[in-house]
């Protein structure tokens, strides 16, 4: 498929009669580069930029999962998405072993409303916003623990889908008034602060593309109106959602976070463990 000015580029993975159907759900929405196999896929991913990397579940083979763990590992900001188009008894199996190589993400498009999930997750560019606030997070952060690193990823990756705290901590199997009380004894902001912050990026990232109104980027993030999205704002920054949109641009509101929630936390977050003794 040609590339399609402004949308997200996809490297795929797919069974021939899986990439028709996808090419015709991408029209408009994401452009499709595809690979016959996982390892061609990989070196796209290293060789271009793209936006994320579908897969067919009928087409990962247990033999390909450690070339594939090493990519999520080494791109934490790139989605994965399994594509899910019949159900067998091999799936089951299949996705246990794409989720143990960090595969988070699962579309079914046996179903109508699959096919609008996948044009939302793979033309959302969330996952180039979340790689820009990742590189800016891990440029001031040099000295993290791991799971003060995974935290980091993970809420710069979920914070665009993620309205609450609560979601967040069972997003990543933690106690939310554990988590709450870590950051609290560690002299760090709340974790509210964190992700409200980080909702704002999003935000922010999104009215950078120009097509999206006020209320297209409310409800892409999950506010429950667009009245919701501007009291959030005045709250937060004392600005209507119209003002943020022209005069605080994703790198402003970017300066911002990191002058705020980052800079003066560089030693508390070198000794930060939020996730020991995760739920299992």
């Amino acid at each position: 498929m040609s590339a399609i000015p402004g949308a997200a580029t996809v490297a795929a993975v797919l069974a021939p009669d899986e990439r028709v159907r996808v090419e015709a759900a991408g029209n408009g929405c994401f452009a499709l580069l595809t690979r016959e196999s996982i390892p061609e896929a990989i070196r796209l991913v290293r060789e271009r930029a793209v936006d994320a990397l579908l897969l067919s579940v009928s087409r990962c083979g247990p033999e390909q999962a450690p070339a594939l763990a090493r990519l999520v590992e080494a791109c934490p900001g790139l989605p994965t998405v399994a594509l899910l188009s019949q159900h067998c008894e091999r799936d089951t199996e299949t996705l246990l072993r794409l989720g143990a190589t960090g595969v988070r993400q699962v579309v079914d498009v046996t179903t109508p409303q699959g096919w609008r999930r996948l044009r939302e997750v793979v033309s959302q560019p969330a996952s180039h916003t979340a790689a820009r606030i990742q590189a800016a997070l891990f440029g001031e952060l040099t000295e993290l623990t791991p799971d003060g690193r995974l935290f980091l990823e993970a809420l710069a990756r979920l914070a665009s889908e993620t309205t609450t705290v609560r979601r967040l901590a069972s997003a990543l199997a933690v106690g939310t008034s554990t988590l709450v009380s870590r950051f609290a004894r560690h002299g760090l902001p709340s974790p509210k602060s964190y992700l409200a912050a980080l909702r704002l990026l999003h935000a922010a990232a999104l009215f950078e593309r120009g097509a999206m109104s006020v209320a297209d980027v409310a409800y892409r993030l999950e506010y429950s109106s667009p009245q919701s999205f501007g009291r959030h704002l005045r709250a937060t920054l004392g600005v209507t959602a119209s003002e943020f949109r022209r005069r605080i641009p994703f790198p402003a509101a970017l300066e911002r976070f990191q002058a705020r929630l980052v800079i003066p936390y560089r030693e508390e977050w070198r000794t930060f463990h939020p996730l020991v003794g995760r739920m299992p």
